[in-house]
């Protein structure tokens, strides 16, 4: 995915959590959609650093990576939303695109994606972003409304 496809997925995905999480369509879903806009549109193109030093899809795209900037909220109080559009980065990569990304560099050079994507510059990439997009937002209101149905004690622990 190009960054134009990364930064809409980032936009679609905080307005769309913006309703997850608080479905009004009031003042509170605006103040959400606010709350999580820039850290997600942030650590969407973060991985993308790496085209300007290291080794791209790999020196960023990594789960050695995605731990670091997921504990940030945990150690430090701050960063909280900037995670996921690290991961919404890395799922555009693996499913979108042909190419993939290497998973667990430095160890293994090895580039994991999956067999329904599309070259970045194919007419379909927008197509295949919305796709995608659709199908975060569907996995993230099933862990806000369907999850803590099933496994109770789970909702609590949700990072939203």
């Amino acid at each position: 995915m190009n960054k134009r496809g990364h930064v809409l997925n980032a936009v679609f995905l905080a307005v769309g959590l913006g309703f997850v999480l608080e479905p009004a369509g009031d003042l509170a879903t605006f103040r959400t959609i606010a709350a999580v806009f820039v850290p997600l549109v942030l650590g969407a193109l973060f991985p993308d650093v790496d085209t300007h030093f290291g080794k791209h899809r790999k020196t960023l795209h990594n789960l050695f990576v995605l731990g670091i900037v997921a504990g940030y909220p945990i150690f430090f109080d701050n960063l909280q939303w900037v995670w996921l559009g690290v991961v919404t980065h890395y799922i555009l990569d693996v499913l979108g695109t042909t190419r993939g990304i290497a998973l667990f560099y430095p160890i293994w050079d090895e580039e994991f994606g999956a067999p329904v994507g599309v070259p970045v510059s194919s007419d379909f990439s927008d197509a295949m972003m919305l796709a995608i997009t659709a199908f975060e937002l569907t996995v993230a209101a099933g862990l806000v409304y369907v999850l803590p149905e099933y496994l109770p004690d789970a909702g609590a622990s949700l990072p939203f």
